[in-house]
Parts: C-alpha cells; sequence; structure tokens
C-alpha cells in the first residue's frame, strides 16, 4: 500500500469556520503529518489571521496561500488520455508497479506548468513531492522512486505507451502469453486467475 501516493482536493469551504468560498477568495492550505499520512486543511483569510497564522506544531509540514476557483460546469467526458488523467488513474490504482511512471507523469506535468511544486520532504526515508494543480487546488503527492539512468528509457516508453493505448494494451504487453478470459462455466480458472472484473490480478483496485 503506498501511503505517500495520492490526491488531496481543495475544500470548498473554511475547515474552522465553514463558510463557503467565494470565487476568486482567498484561502490558506496547510499539510500536516499524522500517522496515516499527510493531512490537508483549508482556511480562509480570517480564520487564518485569529487561530492558524502562528500555529506551528511539531506534525506541520507546509502552507501556502491559493485563491478558489469555483469548479466549472459539467461538461462531457474527455475520452482522450491525457497526462494528467492518466495520472489520477495511477493514483487511483494505487499499484506499486506504476509508481515510477506516476512520477514521470508528475515530471511532465511540472514541465508544462500544469502542476507547481509546492514542498519536498522526506518521509521513511523517501523523497516525496507536494504539488498542486492551479486550476482546481488538488494536492498531489508523489513519492520518487529513485529511478537510475538505466531504468528511466523502460520508464519513459511504458508511460508513451499508456498514454496512447492504456491499462488494458499494458498489460496485454507485459504478459503476451496469458489467454483471454473465459465465459464458459467449465473453465474456472481462467475466472481464478483474471479476478471477476476479467482484469490481471495486478491491475485490479488494491
Amino acid at each position: 500500500m503506498i501511503t505517500d501516493w495520492n490526491i488531496q482536493s481543495r475544500g470548498h469551504g473554511c475547515e474552522a469556520c465553514g463558510k463557503t468560498f467565494a470565487d476568486q477568495e482567498s484561502y490558506h492550505t496547510v499539510l500536516v503529518d499524522e500517522k496515516a499520512g499527510l493531512r490537508r486543511s483549508d482556511f480562509c483569510a480570517g480564520c487564518w489571521q485569529e487561530k492558524m497564522a502562528g500555529a506551528r506544531s511539531d506534525r506541520f509540514v507546509s502552507c501556502w496561500q491559493g485563491v478558489y476557483q469555483a469548479p466549472p460546469p459539467p461538461t462531457e467526458t474527455i475520452k482522450k488520455e491525457t497526462a494528467e488523467t492518466l495520472l489520477r488513474k495511477l493514483i487511483e490504482l494505487n499499484d506499486p508497479e506504476y509508481m515510477p511512471a506516476g512520477y514521470i507523469l508528475a515530471v511532465m506535468l511540472e514541465r508544462k506548468r500544469l502542476l507547481k511544486v509546492k514542498e519536498q520532504i522526506r518521509r521513511n526515508g523517501q523523497r516525496i513531492f507536494i504539488y498542486e494543480h492551479p486550476a482546481s487546488g488538488d494536492v498531489f503527492t508523489i513519492t520518487d522512486p529513485d529511478l537510475h539512468l538505466d531504468q528511466l528509457e523502460k520508464v519513459q516508453r511504458d508511460v508513451a505507451h499508456l498514454l496512447e493505448h492504456g491499462f488494458a494494451a499494458q498489460a496485454a504487453a507485459q504478459n503476451p502469453d496469458t489467454p483471454a478470459p473465459s465465459a464458459d462455466p467449465q473453465n474456472p480458472a481462467a475466472t481464478e486467475e483474471h479476478g471477476e472484473s476479467g482484469r490481471p490480478e495486478s491491475l485490479q483496485r488494491g
């Protein structure tokens, strides 16, 4: 289980007073280190000045100021895979196999200025990057897999393949001899190997 690899969405209101943020309102974000992982809290400017500005505990990690943007109206789902949507899927999947690919995607998004590094910390002996998505305010916690140069090229190929073809094709490329799941009730081995969803167990959600 990857406890230091996650997304924490920006709150739509102040955690202290409960007031809903208005569009373009300034807010303050605080990260603290708890046993289960990093915890995010968002506060309005008033509560920050009155209660939080001088407060620091031994669990404090970082804080910064942002501008709240009201969510846009719902639109038709975009089917084309992008680096951002793929990164979100990898984090949701939470499979250690894709940890290097997730790190490379985060670096790509940083270079395109779609993610911004807010903090770098070390936790459990690993370097962790705290990214913020400027538009949505989501915070991405990405663990550095400490890739070596001889590993980098393969991970970059894997990322390109995932962007082009998605997870199903990637699984087929890695397991070319794996038979497709059978609907034949006389062949229970296929269901046992692939799980109820028909996907290889390595791609099941953890």
